[in-house]
């Protein structure tokens, strides 16, 4: 079945056609480079008051801020928000969206965990929840434009991450319906990892402490990426550090995985990996986390009532969540492109 047309039929889009630009923002080094380079391009084409900046949280499960010897080193979040704000746009359109349950609150009720055939995390987590959030604007635009809404998702993806992101189009559509057509754009596809770092060397925000061996050193030789504190899609030795930055975290998985049987990934159980993080061999975290704030008491809490519960047969995807941010509010592409 051949893909849907974009909005524009060329190999890069045409930001003037959109009605609603929107970057997705992770707080993590791609997702900075991104928006620098896609800003610059709305600037070029006079859209930059179209622009709205999304980051999908993920609570607890994310990489939280530390203080190390009197130093702050913000969150994910923060640094989403501070991207967002270094590339001029103002903080009223720059919008952080959460699910009212946790992603592990999620997995502990599903009783599996996502799989590279089947990671319904994104989904569940990142791609409805935007989907959601963008929904307000497109009744009010769709009633003043008299035809479907035109979105842009922006990300930071990049083909020398993985070869299944290497394979991933730059362009593409991904949603055709009566009330949105919503394409996808990756501006800093073809960016070698080494032209990423050498560009956060001068960066106007500075990069996630994840990335380091230690908040401040910057020396890139933390862990490699910077998602999902403990993704199932992480390398070994990023995971391995994540759970010896992260003990508390790492047993609430291996609570979840002893509960419902289902091993965190098809090669690794957690319980494992956690054994393996305290060998010698393994990477220096660098810092142990506490993990006392009440988000992550508010999560253990949620994942164990979750496991008391006999698993669900599917995750469902599809519900809207009943409460949470939206861009209501939101006011770019009040004008046809």
């Amino acid at each position: 079945m051949s893909a849907l047309p974009t909005a524009c039929p060329a190999p890069t889009p045409d930001l003037a056609a959109y009605d609603l630009l929107a970057p997705q923002l992770s707080g993590g080094k791609d997702s900075s480079v991104m928006l620098w380079s896609f800003m610059q391009d709305a600037a070029a084409a006079g859209v930059t008051d179209r622009v709205i900046t999304y980051h999908a949280t993920l609570g607890p499960l994310e990489w939280p801020a530390v203080h190390v010897d009197g130093t702050r080193y913000p969150s994910m979040s923060e640094l989403a928000a501070a991207q967002s704000a270094a590339c001029g746009i103002p903080p009223e359109r720059h919008v952080e969206v959460a699910r009212p349950a946790f992603l592990l609150t999620e997995i502990a009720a599903y009783g599996r965990f996502p799989r590279m055939g089947s990671p319904y995390c994104r989904k569940y987590a990142k791609e409805s929840i935007l989907s959601s959030a963008w929904t307000p604007l497109v009744r009010r635009l769709r009633r003043e434009l008299g035809r479907p809404v035109r979105i842009l998702k922006v990300m930071g993806l990049r083909a020398d991450e993985s070869r299944d992101r290497a394979d991933h189009p730059a362009y593409r559509n991904v949603l055709t319906n009566s009330a949105r057509v919503v394409d996808e754009w990756l501006p800093v596809k073809d960016w070698p990892t080494a032209a990423v770092l050498e560009w956060h060397q001068h960066a106007p925000v500075p990069h996630h402490w994840t990335y380091d061996s230690y908040p401040g050193a910057d020396d890139w030789r933390g862990t490699s990426r910077c998602s999902c504190s403990l993704c199932v899609f992480a390398s070994k030795r990023d995971l391995l550090l994540a759970i010896a930055r992260r003990p508390r975290l790492a047993a609430l998985y291996a609570e979840v995985e002893s509960a419902r049987g289902d091993s965190f990934r098809p090669d690794w159980r957690i319980t494992d990996l956690i054994t393996a993080s305290r060998q010698p061999t393994a990477p220096d975290p660098g810092i142990v986390l506490p993990d006392d704030g009440p988000d992550m008491d508010l999560l253990e809490q949620q994942v164990r009532r979750a496991l008391q519960k006999p698993p669900r047969k599917a995750v469902d995807l599809a519900a809207r969540p009943p409460s949470g941010p939206t861009c209501g509010g939101c006011t770019a592409g009040t004008a046809a492109p």
